[in-house]
């Protein structure tokens, strides 16, 4: 999300979500115009310790992802002075704080070819069960991190957090240390743009990347994320909990598709996009505690069976069949579109068949009671206003509005025969602001009721990012006439930085909008913002309640 002003833009690059949120404050006068309208100091403190400064070799700390039943990944990295050959740490687990219960012991070596990276698949762990790991590296020790398995059968409750957008230069992660505080949650749902690829000074000045210049190369990508894994309170979300993650744009460049990028110019040096992608997501693997196809790394859509209650379905969206985004045909200040040309053309592509196929599938012969849907771009319907012919204006062509076809292809698939697919719920990162809507294929055209919600066949909730800007919006205007022009959104705010938290039982599915206090500085400081809910069975929204945590949770990593 976001482009800076220098850019390297031509046809085929696509409209940024900058733009977008550029656009979405221009809906106040749109709404008045059109009567027939439906009704602070740099700082360098995140950077990676050189070799041989006494903080290694474990200075980006310990993480774990993509839990199991019986399984989890364990991810650490070995930072020497002078790496070579193929050091080897040995891991345990256990279930206690004190190391003492173990559970699991291994060793595993890494090198140069990984980055030094480490990642392991723990095996034969039991469900429901929360783990305490650590690597030793010689005699030095790595920090003490906790994951947890998931369950099966039965399962009372569920609380996940789910977050996005996380551009250092504009900030501090204070979400992320936030986030790890809440000893009561399950799991963590990253939703992408875990970094960005900017340089500095060109999206954001608070905080100086390394390296100080756009990423590219397979290096560039590593040097990044080495600098993200360094920062104290990204490091304690990961010690503490969890993480199931998809990229979205920014891990590669921004407004990325199958051949290309808005943030990718071969004719400036940066060469063929298929080489700047192959080094983005080796990079993406070795670095994050996601379970890897060798023979296939873009492949990271896949599902989580937790228990009776959930079943959540990752979706990727920006490298395996993402068409080119459309370009706006309504040319003014505000470029805008309508879904007319290559817009309303059946053939392209969001996600793709296969990636349909396999998601509509896995929906239909789900017997969990809740269906959650982690996904990059928003799903609902936002129009900004009307032609004078009646057509629909809408100003984001990057997420599902710039692909109609897909999009109703998608819905028509859930809703279709005599068994449509109950209880599903949509989770959407991306757009640096918050939403809560219902989802039907077409929320104008009278099918849907929005005083009753009935023709909503699902749901759709929308975090906000962790630091990358939202829209000025100081008097609500912007959120007022997004609202006024779309009925179907129940909820948005545009300015805060925060996460969501989802509780889940079998009577309905909660999120919860949590905004920090600042980014300025590093800070713990947050406040509840609001709640909705769908019931079991509705497939709509009604408005919910800040949830209690768990009783007894069990205890954090010392």
């Amino acid at each position: 999300m976001g482009r800076p002003s220098n850019t390297k833009k031509g046809r085929g690059a696509g409209v940024s979500r900058r733009d977008f949120l550029r656009r979405a404050g221009a809906i106040p006068a749109l709404v008045a115009a059109q009567p027939f309208l439906a009704g602070a100091a740099r700082a360098d403190d995140v950077s990676v310790p050189p070799p041989g400064s006494g903080s290694g070799p474990f200075v980006h700390g310990v993480a774990s992802g993509d839990p199991l039943s019986d399984r989890v990944i364990l991810w650490t990295r070995v930072t020497l002075a002078k790496p070579k050959g193929t050091p080897s740490v040995s891991y345990v687990v256990a279930l206690d704080t004190a190391m003492q219960q173990v559970v699991a012991t291994g060793k595993v070596s890494t090198d140069a070819k990984r980055d030094f990276t480490v990642k392991v698949d723990v095996t034969g762990l039991s469900p429901a069960t929360t783990y305490f790991y650590q690597f030793t590296y010689g005699s030095v020790k790595s920090p003490i991190g906790r994951t947890r398995t998931l369950p099966v059968g039965s399962v009372d409750r569920l609380r996940i957090a789910v977050v996005s957008c996380a551009s250092l230069a504009h900030g501090y992660f204070n979400v992320y240390r936030q986030i790890s505080f809440r000893a009561d949650l399950d799991l963590v749902v990253h939703l992408g743009d875990y970094i960005y690829e900017f340089g500095d000074g060109e999206y954001g000045n608070l905080r100086s990347y390394e390296p100080a210049s756009e990423i590219v190369t397979l290096n560039d990508y590593r040097t990044r994320h080495n600098q993200y894994k360094a920062d104290r309170d990204l490091m304690e979300m990961h010690r503490q909990h969890p993480v199931v993650s998809i990229w979205d744009d920014h891990e590669i460049a921004d407004n990325a598709w199958k051949g290309g990028a808005e943030n990718h110019n071969p004719e400036l040096g940066e060469g063929a996009y298929s080489d700047r992608v192959k080094a983005a997501i080796r990079a993406y693997h070795e670095w994050m505690p996601i379970r890897t196809i060798p023979s296939d790394q873009k492949r990271i859509y896949r599902s989580f069976r937790i228990g009776d209650l959930v079943e959540l379905f990752m979706l990727e969206e920006r490298l395996i069949a993402r068409d080119e985004p459309g370009e706006p045909n309504i040319v003014s200040e505000t470029p805008l579109f309508t879904q007319d040309g290559e817009f309303d053309d059946n053939g392209r592509q969001l996600i793709g068949a296969t990636q349909q196929n396999w998601l509509v599938n896995g929906l239909r012969n789900s017997t969990a009671q809740w269906k959650l849907i982690g996904q990059g771009v928003m799903v609902a319907p936002a129009r900004a206003g009307l032609t004078p012919e009646g057509k629909n204006i809408y100003f984001n062509p990057d997420q599902w509005d710039g692909y109609e076809p897909a999009r109703e292809r998608l819905l028509d698939a859930i809703t279709a025969g005599t068994s449509p697919v109950q209880n599903a719920v949509i989770l959407t990162g991306d757009i640096h602001s918050s939403w809560a809507s219902d989802v039907c294929v077409n929320p104008y055209d009278g099918d849907y009721d929005p005083g009753t919600g009935e023709g909503s066949v699902a749901v759709e909730f929308v975090g906000t990012s962790v630091t990358s800007p939202g829209q000025s919006d100081p008097d609500g205007q912007v959120s007022q006439g997004l609202r006024f022009l779309n009925q179907h959104i129940k909820y948005v705010e545009l300015t805060k930085r925060g996460y969501m938290l989802l509780d889940i039982d079998s009577t309905r599915a909660s999120a919860e909008w949590w905004y920090t206090d600042t980014i300025a500085v590093r800070d713990t400081g947050q406040a509840f913002g609001t709640a909705f809910q769908t019931l079991n069975g509705s497939n709509r929204l009604s408005p919910g309640k800040r949830t209690a945590m768990k009783p007894n949770p069990p205890p954090r990593a010392p």
